[in-house]
Formats: C-alpha cells, sequence, structure tokens
C-alpha cells in the first residue's frame, strides 16, 4: 500500500483502540461543536476523525478506506494529466483526507454549536471523500453492493447519495448522514481539482457502456 494510506490506517486503528479502553479518553477526541466554539478547542475537529464508537464502526471505516484508498493515493501521485488547480502532488491524498473529514464537520458545527449536549466520532466523512474520488476515477470498476450485487461504481456512487440524503432527511437515526454527504461532495470536488480531465473521461466511460 501506498505510505500515506498506511499511516493513516496505522495511526487510526492505534488511536481508535486505545480511546476504546477508556470513554474519557474518547470523549475528550470527540467532535463537540460546543466545545470547539466556546472553549476553543479546535483540535476535535480533526481529531474526531481517529476514534470510533466500537469495533465495528472501526473495522468498517479501515476498511472501506484500504479498499478505496490505496488506488486513489497511487493514482494521485502518478496522474500525468494536468490538474484544473495546482495542488502539491506529494499531498494530493492528505489533502483529499483531511479535507473530508473537515468538510464533513461543517454540518455539525453549523447546527450544534451552541448545543452542549451533542458529540460526534469516526472517519466516515473522510473515508466518504477518498470512496468518491475511486468512484471519478474508476467510474466502471466493479463494486459489490451489501458484498453480494455487482454494480459499476458510477452507479454505487448515485446509489450512495440517493441513499445520505434520504437518511438525512428522514432522521431518526444516530448516523451523522450529512457529514456523509459533505465529504462525499468535497471528495468530488477534489477529485475534479485535481485531475482536469476526470469528468470527461468519466463521461467518455459511462457512455461507452450504454
Amino acid at each position: 500500500m501506498p505510505g500515506t494510506l498506511t499511516l493513516i490506517l496505522i495511526t487510526t486503528a492505534a488511536i481508535s483502540w486505545w480511546c476504546l479502553q477508556d470513554a474519557l479518553r474518547k470523549d475528550q477526541l470527540m467532535l463537540k461543536p460546543f466545545a470547539v466554539k466556546h472553549q476553543q478547542q479546535w483540535y476535535r475537529v480533526l481529531t474526531h476523525g481517529f476514534i470510533h464508537a466500537d469495533s465495528t464502526h472501526l473495522f468498517f471505516n479501515l476498511f472501506v478506506l484500504w479498499q478505496f484508498g490505496s488506488s486513489v493515493e497511487t493514482y494521485l501521485d502518478t496522474a500525468t494529466a494536468e490538474p484544473a488547480i495546482p495542488i502539491p502532488g506529494q499531498y494530493t491524498f492528505l489533502m483529499l483526507y483531511f479535507g473530508g473529514l473537515f468538510t464533513a464537520s461543517l454540518p455539525a458545527m453549523y447546527k450544534h454549536m451552541n448545543n452542549p449536549g451533542y458529540a460526534s466520532l469516526g472517519a466516515s466523512g473522510a473515508v466518504s471523500a477518498v470512496m468518491m474520488a475511486y468512484i471519478l476515477y474508476f467510474p466502471t470498476a466493479k463494486l459489490l453492493l451489501f458484498f453480494i450485487v455487482p454494480m459499476p461504481a458510477f452507479v454505487a456512487g448515485i446509489l450512495f447519495f440517493f441513499y445520505e440524503s434520504y437518511m438525512n432527511r428522514r432522521g431518526g437515526t444516530r448516523i451523522a448522514h450529512d457529514a456523509h454527504l459533505w465529504g462525499a461532495l468535497f471528495g468530488v470536488a477534489f477529485a475534479l481539482a485535481a485531475d482536469g480531465s476526470a469528468l470527461s473521461r468519466l463521461f467518455q466511460s459511462v457512455t461507452a457502456i450504454f
């Protein structure tokens, strides 16, 4: 695996496991918009992405990141197309990942900045950004929905946005679907900025199927 992805996986796994052993440690690293705004604990915007609710939550995020991250980081390191926006090559994957993490925290910061009881955690926003970058760069790659139903990556991407949008409007869950959406939107924007030809190749790849 590329080095940056490996470092993120190992660091996230280690910190998450460490905090799973102590609820107080986990609480000190969670995203709490009230504490960020009123107590200037800005580090929480970053640290919440390194902790998870339980081992299942951790495994799922790391699995998805591993599944898509290696191809995305390698692509960003070797892409020959001119970027739409100049981005230092050695930092592209880090910018994608942590940009997605930060962007995914914005809905919670806006909605809950005066709510001392709200807290969230997990790398799902950053992982969503990486996943959407993969879908843009490899739109016809075969993905398995629920690990069973095969479909092209671009179809999975469309279904992702429909599902997350529906669940976000519906509410009633403890999952921050708005964070998934914002992280994914950042991933789309960043992928297009990093590779100016990605959109045209996406269109050509999809239309070739039909």
